[in-house]
Parts: structure tokens; C-alpha cells; sequence
């Protein structure tokens, strides 16, 4: 999906691209204090005016229709907004608050990534209603919702859990509906935050019912920074749509393509007898349909978001952890998460689905392991199963992993598919050996990148 590129551990290298820099700590004019990450859901119920109790949610949605007369009729009739008027900094203090760690502790005593998903989440939404803020509502008239995970990167390979860490982040893209958000994580190292982590999100702006899309405020870039993240942003959705005219859904694969499948097939034959039927695996190789795993979740109405359907960071965490299981169990040896991209969220899930995830194993490459996770939904009511995610995760391995073979077309197609999502943010050799082996320096803190 991306261009090849230098992927990992960017941040603490200081090699980002302009297009790509994130702020690191500047404010904006009303000096907005840092939020606990306690008070982001909070303030999300506050903005949409939705209670904590399931049961009125129904009432909610009703007051929710009088707010339809603040909607804009076009993107000119709203106000333009620029990057520091939607910047947030929200922090999770796991070191300072120890009662914090037990909700993101893993049993190797590092930072659970599934929850740091969760919170992306629900701070990226927070920060598209601070652009789309409307001075006249109490309430937005606007309902936002997640669309699209465009990226995550990661540059350490597992983050402490007693040390406080800090989200920062702003729109840096806007189009008619919808709103780019950038968001960044640091934490604490030797009395400074230090960057671990960039995501970008794609979220889109619904009417109040959430029924409708809707107009959101324009983007004023200030200064050469601020533009280049918003070309970048122009970039980034011209990319997505190069990506998705050329999915294996759509075209057949290329001439290359079509010849690594060949090549894989030709390596499977069995020489003794020279035929199409007889298949053998070649040394340190693993057919692909032995490297999936399955789980199944029922959607209580605790992992409801703010518009009583299930939170997008629950269905990312759950799939994220089935995949760090996938490629555990794969590679026999404990994974590190290095980069999650295009996760289309492409039908909500409603309260009280049976949610089937499955994960497998679709691409290796040395210490790298490609896993695809599935997510689809059945009612209570009938047994009819629909697509709602797909999600993609780069893992590497601490020790080198098994090859993996399609045996089928449509397992050639998973593993074409993989291939490209790992060309999309691998690095060099050396970058790779780098990740995985030399210990982690101190991260160089990024320059600001709006104006103060």
C-alpha cells in the first residue's frame, strides 16, 4: 500500500519526512491542559450527549434528531479550522498511577498493544470533534466514526508498563466528509517523552442520526509544515485509491506475481512422481491452512462506543490479539508488533452479534510474519454471516520462521496479498537486523511541526 520505505524505528532515528512529522508539543492558544485518558471517553459522551446507561440510549438518539438544523448545508458555510485548533494531548500515566497497569499488562510484564488500539481509537474521534467543534450546539450535531486505520508504526519493540506515556495528536487532512487524523506516542524516558509510535486515521463525519454523511469545517494549513501534512494527506487518500483499483478482488495478479506463484507451486511437486495431484512441502515450510486460528466473541453492551454499537477499538484489540497468538504459535517464539495498516471498518457491528474472527498466517519473509485477521458478524437471529473487517499485521519474530505455501488459488491470493501489505513498510536488511537485534538508543524528540 505504501512505497518501500525506511519503516522502522524512523521516529528515533529522525528520518521522517516532513510530510510525515507530527507535533511534539505545540499549543494552542487556550493553553488546553493534558487529559487523563479516563476523561476522553467521558468527553466523547459529553460532545455526542449520550449516558452511560444502555437503556436511554433510545432517548438520546431522539434528542439527537433536534440538532439536524445545525448541519451545514455545504463545506463553504462552516467555518475553517486549522491544525492547532484540534491538537490534544492526553496522557496515560501507568508509571505515576500504578492502579493504571494491570488493565494494559501483558504476563512478559511489557504494554498490552491491543490496549494502546483501543485508545487510538477513541482519541482520534475526539480530536475530529475538536475540529468540527460547533460554538452554537451544546451538543455536535455531527456523528463521527472510525472509516479507516490507515497506519501504525512502530519503532520499539515493546513499551514499559511504569512509565507514564503521552498521546498527542491533530487533524491534518480534511476533504468534503471526511478527516485525517494524525496521532503520536511517547513515553517517558529519562524525565522526557520520547516518540514510540505514529498512527494515521481516516474518520468520517455522519449526520446526527448517523444515517447520512456530513459536510465537515475546512483545513487552513499555516506555514510549509502544516502544508506538507496536508499534501501528504492529499497523497495518502490518492494512494488508497491506487491500492484498492488493484486489489486481487478486482485484477488479476501481475506477470511477477502470477510467476512467485508458479515458481511456489513448481517447488511443491513431488519428484518422484511429477504430478499436478502430488504436492510435498520443501524444507522448513508450512501449508498456509495450517497457520490459522479462530475465536469467537458475543458483543456485550459494555463494548458499546458512544452511538450503541460496538467500539471499533474492541474489535481491533480482539483482532489484534488473535493475530499476536497466530504468529506466537507460528513462529514458536515471542512476537513483536511492527506495524498495523489498512484496516477498513467497512459495516458496524451492532450489540449482541456473534463476532467470528480468523487469522492466518498469509506471508514470511525471514524474521517477518504477515497475519490477516477476518472479522465477520452473525445475528442472534439468523445465521447469516457478513464481512465487517479485515485487518493486517506485521509481526516480527525473535527467531527466523518457517516459510509459509499456498496449496489453493485462493490461498495464492491471500499470500499475493500479504506480500504487498509487507512491501508496503519493509526496510532494509540492515534496518531490519537493526530492529531486532542492536539494543534501542534514546529516541531524538521530533521538531515541532505547527507553528506555536
Amino acid at each position: 500500500m505504501r512505497p518501500v520505505a525506511l519503516r522502522l524505528c524512523t521516529l528515533s532515528r529522525g528520518l521522517l519526512t516532513p510530510g510525515r512529522r507530527l507535533t511534539q508539543g505545540f499549543q494552542n492558544p487556550e493553553k488546553q491542559r493534558v487529559l487523563h485518558i479516563h476523561e476522553v471517553r467521558d468527553k466523547l459522551r459529553e460532545i455526542v450527549g449520550v449516558s452511560t446507561n444502555w437503556r436511554d440510549h433510545m432517548k438520546a438518539m431522539e434528542e439527537r434528531k433536534l440538532l439536524r438544523s445545525f448541519l451545514a448545508k455545504s463545506q463553504e458555510a462552516l467555518p475553517p479550522r486549522r491544525m492547532k485548533d484540534s491538537y490534544v494531548e492526553v496522557l496515560l500515566p501507568l508509571g505515576s498511577q500504578p492502579e493504571l497497569r494491570e488493565k494494559y499488562l501483558t504476563v512478559q510484564n511489557t504494554v498490552r498493544f491491543g490496549r494502546i488500539l483501543e485508545d487510538l481509537d477513541s482519541l482520534g474521534v475526539l480530536i475530529c470533534y475538536m475540529h468540527t467543534k460547533v460554538h452554537e450546539a451544546k451538543m455536535s450535531p455531527l456523528s463521527i466514526v472510525t472509516a479507516l486505520v490507515d497506519k501504525i508504526d512502530m519503532c520499539k519493540k515493546s513499551l514499559s508498563p511504569e512509565r507514564d506515556i503521552k498521546f498527542t495528536g491533530h487533524v491534518s487532512w480534511v476533504g468534503k466528509t471526511s478527516m485525517e487524523a494524525k496521532m503520536q506516542m511517547f513515553q517517558l524516558q529519562d524525565s522526557e517523552f520520547c516518540p514510540v509510535l505514529e498512527a494515521t486515521f481516516v474518520m468520517v463525519a455522519r449526520d446526527s442520526e448517523n444515517k447520512g454523511s456530513a459536510f465537515v469545517n475546512p483545513l487552513i494549513p499555516e506555514g510549509p509544515k502544516e502544508e506538507a501534512l496536508f499534501r501528504q494527506g492529499e497523497l495518502n487518500k490518492g494512494r488508497r485509491v491506487a491500492f484498492s483499483s488493484m486489489s486481487l478482488l478486482k485484477m488479476a495478479p501481475s506477470a511477477e506475481e502470477r510467476t512467485t506463484i508458479h515458481e511456489m507451486f513448481l517447488n511443491t511437486l513431488d519428484q518422484k512422481t511429477i504430478s499436478f495431484q502430488s504436492r510435498v512441502l520443501p524444507p522448513n515450510a508450512v501449508w498456509m491452512e495450517k497457520s490459522k486460528l479462530k475465536s469467537l466473541e458475543i458483543c456485550h453492551p459494555q463494548e458499546r462506543n458512544i452511538f450503541n454499537r460496538i467500539f471499533g477499538g474492541f474489535l481491533m484489540r480482539k483482532a489484534y490479539e488473535l493475530g499476536w497468538a497466530t504468529a506466537c504459535n507460528f513462529g514458536g517464539s515471542r512476537p513483536f508488533v511492527v506495524a498495523v495498516d489498512d484496516i477498513m471498518f467497512q459495516k458496524p457491528v451492532e450489540v449482541g452479534s456473534l463476532l467470528f474472527l480468523s487469522s492466518q498466517v498469509c506471508f514470511t519473509q525471514g524474521n517477518y510474519i504477515q497475519v490477516r485477521v477476518h472479522s465477520e458478524v452473525a445475528s442472534l437471529h439468523n445465521k447469516e454471516h457478513t464481512t465487517t473487517n479485515v485487518f493486517h499485521f506485521t509481526f516480527m519474530s525473535e527467531n527466523e520462521v518457517p516459510l509459509v505455501f499456498p496449496r489453493t488459488y485462493g490461498e495464492s491470493m491471500l499470500y499475493l496479498d500479504g506480500q504487498r501489505h509487507f512491501n508496503s513498510m519493509s526496510a532494509s536488511d540492515t534496518m531490519k537486523k537493526d530492529y531486532l537485534l542492536k539494543p534501542q538508543g534514546k529516541p531524538r524528540l521530533l521538531e515541532t511541526s505547527v507553528p506555536q
